[in-house]
């Protein structure tokens, strides 16, 4: 009987269908989160593969192996919460200094100083899917102006022609999309040179959106600052001048890693099983 091949760590106990032992049993295949390129790699060897489903927002290391045929589900919803919230915290601590405190804390070093607030601020999220409607609601109650730029114009989303000149509107620009061939170095020398002075990139998206070597230059100079959950390359190597650079908050691609993350992921697989089971029309498919 062909069957499903889950990670131990989301098998759902009401699993719809048997857990497979042969890589030719497989039709429902879900990768390990955040697993080695080898886990994707295994689609190829899987002949009557028909689903899969991955544990991440990000489907762009998936697209390479994937058969042609089979469909192809993110988890949408899963990591909106989570990742929202480090998007929140990112941005709080850029704007308060909190990093600078703690690294002032050994010393014993009293960093008193006014920063710069949250109220007040003008967002510009650039992407308006999951992350990017769980962001600005969580940002909403601190008195900040949000606008979000999607591929369409539709109510409450600009389309992605007017990002030039909403880029200048900005006191925070946060980035919040896909990686595709769309979006991949969107974020170059022209974007940057748009942005106010003193503003902040926040990167929530896939560090190849961001032009990088651009970027060093852009905060470099002191001109803009960056808050980044994610990097290219990732894992930033040490060294790298991001590191060191003035205005600039990395933290290690943990948006949607949290202790919601395995609840959440475990409902999501279980629904898609008995979906696939019952010959229902999948949710958050990317491809097929």
């Amino acid at each position: 009987m062909l069957g499903a091949m889950l990670p131990e760590e989301v098998r759902p106990a009401d699993a719809a269908l048997p857990i497979a032992t042969r890589l030719e049993d497989v039709v429902f295949y879900v990768p390990h989160y955040m697993g080695p390129p080898e886990d994707l790699a295994l689609m190829a060897h899987m002949p009557n593969l028909r689903v899969v489903q991955l544990l991440t927002a990000g489907y762009d290391n998936a697209l390479r192996h994937l058969p042609a045929g089979v469909t192809l589900c993110n988890a949408g919803g899963v990591h909106d919460a989570s990742t929202a919230e480090l998007g929140v915290g990112l941005i709080l601590a850029s704007q308060r200094g909190i990093d600078a405190f703690a690294r002032a804390m050994p010393q014993g070093a009293w960093l008193h100083s006014r920063r710069a607030s949250l109220a007040d601020r003008s967002v510009l999220i650039v992407g308006a899917g999951g992350v990017a409607r769980a962001l600005r609601d969580r940002l909403l109650p601190f008195e900040v102006s949000v606008e979000m730029v999607g591929r369409s114009a539709r109510e409450g989303v600009h389309a992605v022609a007017a990002l030039p000149d909403l880029l200048g509107t900005a006191d925070i620009v946060v980035l919040a999309v896909p990686l595709t061939d769309q979006t991949q170095g969107l974020v170059g020398v022209e974007f940057l040179a748009r942005m106010r002075d003193g503003a902040l990139l926040v990167n929530l998206s896939r560090g190849p959106v961001v032009d990088t070597d651009a970027l060093v230059d852009a905060v470099a100079s002191g001109r803009i600052r960056a808050a980044l959950d994610v990097t290219d390359p990732e894992p930033l190597p040490s060294g790298h001048p991001l590191w060191t650079a003035p205005g600039v908050l990395i933290s290690p691609h943990i948006g949607g890693n949290t202790t919601a993350f395995l609840p959440r992921a475990r409902r999501l697989v279980a629904d898609q099983l008995r979906r696939f089971a019952a010959g229902q029309p999948l949710a958050s498919v990317v491809v097929g």
